[in-house]
């Protein structure tokens, strides 16, 4: 069986808090440095797994401000 990388199971972890509704549209994902410490990663696979979910469109990043959950499309 293949190993999952970090980066996807960062990215599958978010989805389905997402898909579960234990993030809801409009709520703020946690800071880099508190998935960083939750993962147990460093920053690296954090930030590549938030760039798959910005580009399946379940967050949107707003710069200085934090990522959200998106709004469903």
């Amino acid at each position: 069986m293949p190993r999952v990388s970090d980066r996807q199971r960062i990215a599958q972890d978010i989805r389905d808090k997402i898909r579960s509704g234990e993030y809801s549209p409009g709520d703020k994902l946690p800071s880099l440095r508190e998935m960083t410490a939750h993962y147990g990663v460093s920053a690296e696979p954090v930030r590549s797994a938030l760039l798959i979910l910005q580009a399946e469109g379940l967050i949107e990043g707003h710069q200085g401000k934090g990522t959200y959950v998106a709004e469903p499309r």
